[in-house]
C-alpha cells in the first residue's frame, strides 16, 4: 500500500470524527433561521450577494485558522475564552441594534455578508476553536474536508432561504425575524457567559 493510499484511508477513517463536531459547531439550521431574519425584505440578487460574501468569508477565515489558528493565538496571547467573548459581543451588538432600529439598517451596505453573517454567525468562536482542536487530533486534511462539507451544507440551506420565506409567508417571517433576533441575542449572551466562566475557572 502506497503512502497516498494510507493517507486516504486515514482521512476516510477519521472523517466522521471531524465532520460531526464541526456540524454541531456550525449549527446550520439555527444559522438559517437567523439568516432569514437578517435578510428579510431584501431582493433576490441582494440575498445571493450576501450568501456569496458570507460563505467566502467563512471559508477564508476558517482556512486561516485551519493553518495558523493555534500559532496566532499563542503569538498574540489570545485564549479561546477571549475569542468567545469577542464574538458574543459582536453578535449581541448587532442583534440589539436590529431589534430597536429600522429595516434600512439591514440592507446590505458593503460588508453585510462579511459581518455578522460570515463572521461570527457561520465561522464563529465555536467553529474556529473546534477547528484548532480537530487539527491537533486528526490532522489538516480530514479537518479541511469536513470544513468544506459543512460550508456546503450552509450554502445550500442559505440558497433555499427564499423558498422557506414563501412557505412561512410574510407575516410568519416577520414574527420569525423578531424571535430569531432574540435567539441571536441569547446565543451571544451564552457565548459571553461561557467565555467568562472559562476565564474564572482558569481554563
Amino acid at each position: 500500500m502506497t503512502k497516498i493510499e494510507e493517507m486516504l484511508l486515514e482521512i476516510i477513517y477519521t472523517l466522521p470524527n471531524t465532520f460531526i463536531p464541526l456540524l454541531v459547531a456550525t449549527d446550520a439550521p439555527a444559522g438559517l433561521a437567523i439568516f432569514i431574519s437578517l435578510t428579510e425584505g431584501l431582493s433576490e440578487d441582494e440575498v445571493k450577494k450576501i450568501v456569496r460574501e458570507s460563505i467566502l468569508t467563512a471559508f477564508v477565515v476558517s482556512m486561516v485558522f485551519l493553518a495558523l489558528g493555534e500559532f496566532v493565538f499563542n503569538i498574540l496571547g489570545i485564549t479561546e475564552n477571549d475569542f468567545k467573548i469577542a464574538g458574543g459581543l459582536v453578535l449581541l451588538t448587532f442583534a440589539i441594534l436590529d431589534l430597536v432600529g429600522n429595516s434600512e439598517r439591514r440592507k446590505p451596505a458593503g460588508k453585510f455578508g462579511i459581518v455578522p453573517i460570515g463572521v461570527p454567525l457561520i465561522a464563529g468562536p465555536a467553529v474556529l476553536t473546534t477547528i484548532i482542536v480537530l487539527v491537533d487530533h486528526y490532522g489538516v486534511y480530514s479537518t479541511g474536508i469536513s470544513l468544506l462539507l459543512n460550508l456546503l451544507i450552509v450554502w445550500i440551506l442559505f440558497r433555499k432561504a427564499e423558498a422557506i420565506v414563501r412557505f412561512f409567508g410574510k407575516g410568519g417571517i416577520s414574527v420569525l425575524s423578531k424571535i430569531m433576533l432574540l435567539l441571536l441575542s441569547a446565543i451571544a449572551v451564552m457565548m459571553i457567559r461561557i467565555g467568562i466562566e472559562g476565564m474564572l475557572a482558569g481554563q
